[in-house]
């Protein structure tokens, strides 16, 4: 049997990019979301500790399922193992794709 394919799911979180790990993400039936849940962190009894890892840890602490808006996603990718997660400020080469009304106004359908 085959293991549980782990997904990095990297997204911009007001101006960061956070990049963490789950076991399950698919499309939500919620319009225009990402469900991410089964979330995975590294393990925090380590000497050396990440303050952006434990930030976004203790973020997700209690989080069972995550809706992402699907214009906030960076990219998700299939790994063979999880790494650390983090929150890293964004720069001016990734560009967060602009939010606007998702559908048209009600007069216009």
């Amino acid at each position: 049997m085959t293991a549980k394919p782990i997904y990095r799911v990297v997204f911009h979180q007001q101006g960061e990019v956070w990049e963490l790990y789950a076991r399950e993400v698919f499309q939500s039936d919620l319009w225009g979301f990402i469900e991410v849940e089964g979330f995975i962190f590294g393990d925090a009894s380590k000497l050396v500790v990440d303050p952006s890892a434990d930030r976004l840890r203790r973020t997700f602490e209690g989080v069972t399922r995550s809706y992402l808006p699907l214009n906030a996603i960076v990219r998700i990718d299939e790994v063979e193992r999880e790494g650390p997660a983090r929150a890293v400020k964004s720069d001016a080469r990734v560009a967060e794709f602009p939010r606007g009304p998702m559908s048209p106004p009600r007069g216009e359908r």
